[in-house]
């Protein structure tokens, strides 16, 4: 079955509540972390649905395609970095959270990683 919007796909599913989560989260950061790693794993979250959403546009022609799901995934390994530094630095100081956006980041890179293998194998909307 081919999709008609970025919107099926689970990987936009799920990066964009992901996105939405990292926001509300970040907000919560102390006062001198809203405008420097906060503002920074904000923007790398929503880089990665949005890296989606413009590869998708893109669908037509596989190889750029899948440039922005792999820069989706960077944008993935970053938002990790982010939250890593949070966690470490105590600005983040809920470990269950931190966890859980920790699995959620890896779980969704393995995701947009089969998906590219599938775009490589012809399955241009597949997941």
């Amino acid at each position: 079955m081919a999709y008609q919007s970025y919107r099926d796909l689970e990987i936009y599913k799920k990066a964009h509540k992901l996105a939405i989560e990292i926001h509300e989260m970040s907000l919560k950061l102390p006062k001198f972390e809203l405008y420097e790693e906060g503002s920074q794993t904000r923007k790398s979250s929503k880089s990665v649905k949005n890296n989606i959403v413009e590869g998708f546009g893109r669908r037509r022609y596989k190889q750029e395609f899948i440039k922005f799901l792999t820069y989706s995934i960077a944008s993935c390994d970053e938002t990790r970095s982010h939250l890593d530094t949070l966690y470490e630095t105590k600005s983040l100081k809920d470990a269950e959270r931190y966890e859980y956006f920790c699995e959620e980041y890896d779980h969704l890179g393995k995701m947009i990683s089969n998906f590219i293998k599938s775009v490589e194998g012809g399955h241009k909307t597949r997941i």
